[in-house]
């Protein structure tokens, strides 16, 4: 065992000087390493921040223990003409599920408009305002970062009052103090109750709590929809966890199905939309750019090999008078072979390191833009893992070579 480490550590004195004696080559040669790691890891981090992000969107927007019982269905094999020709779902089918329904620890109804909002010389464009109740804060994850949300009596009687989410309020706000001041939507005046904390959820576009203002679903029936009052909302439906959330589905539909008066054999004319079939959306997409990156990867990986392979080749016809005095003298084929492979390693690995570098510096720069990034511990050990695996593999021909050389014709090399 001692014979073997003393190998090893002579093995990579010798590779290490040979690194030093070729600067610019051995350089050249960690290019594409560099390359193949800096990807692998800028892809990683990238999509395990996208990921996180959308999670925590996601469980902001819907909660993970919610349901939500609309007239459209987010995905599904209904054409989009029979989902049009469904009856809306109208205030008082809410007010009667809500009556009906005994599992369920909250219900609220939602109903979106889109609109412009100002404050001063500050407009927003295109932001989503959603009519609710007092009970919807209970049927999602929304943190405030001051403020409350409106009650059951400002809700009622349809006040003009309404919590900004976090990114709306940035731009209307960018001094912060946004309660209590009066902004417009649309031309009508609403008070600030709330500030929502900001999400940083880019996945959603508009559809996000950041770029969302929530008030009384009387108000939004009074102030921006003139057509079928009352009409044209969804019912989010929140169950008291995640395992009652099959038996609060299945209640919810035997309900819907009695407001609605449909018989046995009549096929539903309302939708229940879970966040499990979004994820399984955005987890296939997901999954189709870890292999597009993973192909980039690997390809620059092996162009990287190629190049570390040619280059220990040189390296080996360079050193061949070297390699028969080391023979010369006693060196085994395997000593030969490990300093070989050892040098070849050493300078993946420092490409590996530089690689990882400027990886993290990427994900750092990319962050500063609300990009979301996540370096992960396994993307660091995948890294330097790779970037070992492809010197020792790229390594091996050159190594080979260069140990199964006769020690009287390597010292006649000129």
């Amino acid at each position: 065992m001692a014979h073997f480490l003393y190998e090893l550590k002579e093995g990579l004195i010798i590779a290490f000087n040979a690194i030093r004696a070729n600067k610019i080559r051995s350089i050249l040669t960690t290019l594409g390493i560099v390359i193949g790691v800096a990807s692998v890891v800028l892809m990683s981090t990238a999509i395990k921040g996208i990921d996180e992000s959308f999670q925590d969107s996601a469980t902001s927007i819907m909660g993970t223990d919610n349901i939500f019982v609309d007239k459209w269905a987010w995905f599904g094999t209904v054409p989009w003409w029979e989902l049009r020709n469904r009856r809306d779902i109208m205030m008082e089918d809410f007010r009667e599920f809500k009556e009906l329904a005994q599992l369920p620890i909250a219900v609220a109804p939602r109903s979106f408009r889109n609109q412009n909002v100002t404050y001063g010389d500050a407009q927003v464009d295109g932001v989503f305002i959603v009519g609710t109740n007092h009970d919807y804060v209970k049927t999602t994850e929304l943190k405030f970062t001051e403020g409350r949300f409106f009650s059951e009596i400002e809700n009622n009687a349809g006040r003009k009052v309404c919590v900004v989410g976090g990114e709306v309020a940035e731009k209307l706000f960018p001094q912060g103090n946004g309660v209590n001041q009066v902004i417009k939507i649309k031309g009508k005046k609403y008070q600030v109750l709330g500030i929502n904390d900001k999400q940083g959820s880019f996945l959603f576009g508009n559809f996000n709590p950041d770029n969302m203002i929530y008030i009384p679903i009387e108000a939004m029936f009074r102030d921006f929809q003139s057509r079928r009052r009352g009409g044209g909302i969804s019912i989010s439906v929140r169950a008291p966890d995640n395992q009652s959330v099959p038996a609060v589905k299945e209640e919810a539909i035997s309900v819907m199905r009695r407001i609605r008066g449909l018989k046995h054999d009549q096929d539903d004319d309302f939708s229940i939309n879970q966040q499990d079939a979004l994820l399984d959306i955005i987890n296939q997409q997901v999954g189709v750019i870890q292999i597009a990156g993973l192909f980039i990867t690997g390809l620059a990986l092996f162009v990287g090999a190629i190049g570390i392979m040619n280059i220990m080749f040189v390296s080996v016809k360079e050193r061949t008078r070297e390699i028969g005095i080391r023979k010369a003298i006693g060196a085994k084929k395997r000593t030969i072979l490990g300093q070989f492979i050892s040098e070849s390693a050493f300078i993946c690995l420092i490409g590996g390191l530089i690689g990882l570098f400027i990886a993290v510096l990427g994900a750092k720069i990319i962050e500063q833009y609300d990009f979301p990034v996540s370096v992960q511990i396994d993307a660091v050990i995948l890294a330097i893992g790779i970037s070992l695996l492809t010197g020792i593999l790229s390594g091996l021909a050159p190594a080979y070579t260069a140990a199964k050389m006769d020690a009287v014709d390597a010292l006649r090399y000129e």
